[in-house]
């Protein structure tokens, strides 16, 4: 990279994040990155559990049924409060396009993703790549872990982009 550029990077990122959120401070509602389930895997000394459904306050796996259009409607509530200055349904703006995103992604990965950002791009190998391509790193937004749950069935009712 130029250093011109890297040198911009540099000092926008702080700014997105500020403008974010991301100058918050942790509640420690993350705190605990233990899994439950898994051996130590090769990437990282993750445990299988941890590569497949991320790192963070989740360390069970989140099972769903049919889409409950009451929780959907709370975590679209929460989406748009939250998200959605960010992150599009179908297109690439800040962050990567999100619909779809719970047929490529465990809910538990997606709900350790919003309650531990921090924590899965310093540990989690797909989150560092999502890092590195969108050179933004997403802020905390202090959603709870019911919050984190009701946006990952709202967002279970966006189709994947065409």
């Amino acid at each position: 990279m130029r250093p011109t550029l890297r040198a911009a990077v540099l000092l926008l990122v702080p700014a997105a994040l500020v403008a974010c959120g991301g100058g918050k401070a942790d509640t420690g509602q993350a705190a605990t990155t233990t899994s439950s389930a898994g051996a130590s895997s090769a990437a990282g000394g993750l445990s299988d559990f941890e590569m497949k459904h991320g790192v963070g306050p989740v360390t069970e796996e989140v099972t769903v049924g049919p889409i409950d259009a009451a929780l959907a409607k709370q975590g679209q509530t929460a989406f748009e409060g939250k998200c959605s200055a960010c992150h599009k349904a179908a297109e690439r703006y800040v962050g990567p396009a999100l619909g779809g995103v719970t047929e490529r992604r465990s809910p538990a990965y997606v709900m350790n993703m919003i309650l531990n950002p921090d924590g899965m791009y310093t540990k989690h190998p797909e989150a560092r790549k999502l890092l590195a391509e969108y050179m933004t790193q997403m802020p905390n937004q202090q959603l709870t872990r019911d919050d984190a749950r009701a946006v990952v069935e709202y967002l279970r009712t966006l189709p994947a982009p065409k």
